[in-house]
């Protein structure tokens, strides 16, 4: 048995005011985040296939026009940072998942209070409450 079956979603932390999380709505974020997991793998599967290729025909580029080159380069470089993207997005979202295994979810990694259910129904791969966010973003 994993811990979150152990501790129950209901010991999960809500904020002042908000309904306990039930088995239910965990299991849906659980699910959630596990069919966005797989699609960022394949995503992330499909866009290092098309890099390759890519990078194999900047051999074949040698003689095109400079133009053509560039275009090619910034499909590229675009490519690698969408790639980058689904990547940290993939951690964050297996970081979620396992927080909620470990029955650490919903618990802010700042300040320890808790995160708020609303907030991550919204955003399952939150990790700060909403102060602390704030706080984070005006550095």
């Amino acid at each position: 048995m994993t811990a979150t079956a152990h501790s129950g979603a209901a010991a999960l932390p809500v904020r002042q005011g908000e309904k306990r999380w039930t088995e239910a709505e965990i299991a849906e974020i659980r699910d959630q985040l596990a069919a966005e997991a797989a699609a960022l793998r394949a995503e992330i599967d499909r866009a290092e296939t098309d890099i390759a290729s890519r990078l194999g025909d900047a051999v074949s580029d040698a003689g095109e026009d400079q133009a053509d080159v560039g275009a090619k380069t910034f499909e590229r470089e675009h490519e690698l940072a969408l790639t980058h993207n689904a990547r940290e997005l993939l951690a964050q979202t297996e970081r979620a998942l396992a927080r909620i295994e470990a029955g650490t979810y919903g618990t802010c990694e700042s300040c320890g209070n808790a995160i708020g259910k609303a907030r991550l129904q919204a955003f399952p791969r939150a990790t700060l409450c909403v102060v602390c966010k704030q706080r984070e973003e005006r550095r």
